[in-house]
């Protein structure tokens, strides 16, 4: 019988969980361990430092139990923390902006890409670095108040659509100044992907939004991660999944079965120190 490996996938609370759903369906070949730090969220408001210390220790733990690679589902330890993880352990690390970077330079014609995140992500650069890297031109817009309209469960709400479409119009409104012809975004924050289908209305609706293509950080992180492992799709076994959290498994289990799409039963508390 063929060795299953086991995958770790890392975050500071459960937006991850959306990169967990899309590997659970195109790296199922694999299982998986999934630790979200929810004790120490948010990591926007820390520096690199504590930034890169909370993420090491997380992946410590990910790798001493078992863990043959891992997914750095958290935007900002992706953006702050990969070298610094690189050098820590030694299996294979993936980034979520690396990935959707990629995503972005396979599918952008025009070669500018937007991209939407959080203040911290947006703040380090990280996305327009890893753009610049591919030949990309990138304009960044944070989106401080989607995380909070997600975590209560406003996907479909009017007033998660009217904040949506302020974002956007004042994003493609900077890159029409700029002189972009921009042709993709990127949703760099793993919150977003549940709020896809809202941005994709609020980009048609605008004159210069509706030939934009979204990139689902989650989905490409888990379609790359796939390629890179070797892990191919079998519908035929169900990837078996332990959870850990630092902070309270009632509240986790609650959340985190949103952004999961299924119910979440066991979760295990574990104290990974200050």
């Amino acid at each position: 019988m063929k060795r299953v490996p086991t995958v770790g996938v890392f975050d500071s609370g459960v937006g991850g969980l959306t990169v967990l759903k899309a590997l659970l369906t195109q790296a199922s070949a694999a299982d998986y361990l999934y630790l979200g730090d929810t004790a120490r969220l948010p990591y926007g408001s820390k520096s690199q430092a504590t930034v890169a210390r909370y993420a090491v220790s997380s992946a410590h733990f990910l790798v001493e139990q078992g863990a043959e690679a891992l997914v750095i589902a958290c935007n900002t330890a992706s953006a702050l923390a990969l070298d610094a993880l690189r050098a820590a352990v030694e299996v294979p690390v993936i980034g979520v902006i690396e990935t959707g970077a990629t995503a972005a330079l396979h599918n952008s014609q025009t070669k500018d890409v937007l991209v939407i995140a959080t203040a911290a992500t947006v703040e380090s650069h990280a996305y327009s670095a890893g753009c610049r890297e591919r030949g990309l031109r990138a304009i960044e817009k944070a989106c401080p108040l989607l995380v909070p309209l997600v975590e209560e469960g406003w996907i479909d709400h009017p007033v998660t659509r009217e904040v949506t479409g302020i974002y956007l119009a004042d994003l493609l409104s900077h890159a029409a100044d700029a002189g972009m012809k921009a042709d993709t975004l990127v949703l760099g924050c793993t919150h977003y992907p549940l709020l896809r289908s809202v941005i994709e209305d609020a980009l048609r609706k605008h004159p210069t939004g509706q030939a934009v293509r979204v990139i689902d950080s989650a989905q490409v992180t888990a379609e790359q991660v796939a390629s890179r492992l070797a892990l191919a799709p079998d519908g035929k076994r169900e990837p078996a999944v332990r959870f850990y959290a630092t902070d309270s498994v009632v509240k986790f289990r609650a959340l985190g079965t949103r952004f999961l799409g299924r119910a979440i039963d066991g979760v295990e508390l574990i104290d990974l120190g200050g």
